[in-house]
């Protein structure tokens, strides 16, 4: 299981702040989101997070276990 937290607008948009998935792990931080993607849905800006794997950012390439906690960060524009 890997629980994800969403930010802003994705938090808005999803209509919760925290969900929980299940898939097979260890697996990178792309197919997480992938898999986040065919469970949720697309999400406006998913493509376009900061991720960020128990509290510290992440690449794509790297590596989730299980209990991990990864977080979808949005753009953040302002002046």
């Amino acid at each position: 299981m890997v629980h994800i937290l969403l930010f802003a607008n994705l938090a808005q948009e999803a209509g919760t702040q925290k969900i929980e998935i299940e898939m097979d792990l260890p697996a990178s931080v792309e197919q997480v989101r992938k898999k986040f993607k065919e469970e949720i849905g697309h999400l406006k800006g998913i493509d376009h997070c900061l991720i960020a794997v128990n509290e510290e950012y992440a690449e794509e390439m790297d590596i989730v276990k299980a209990g991990d906690t990864i977080a979808f960060i949005p753009p953040v524009s302002g002046g």
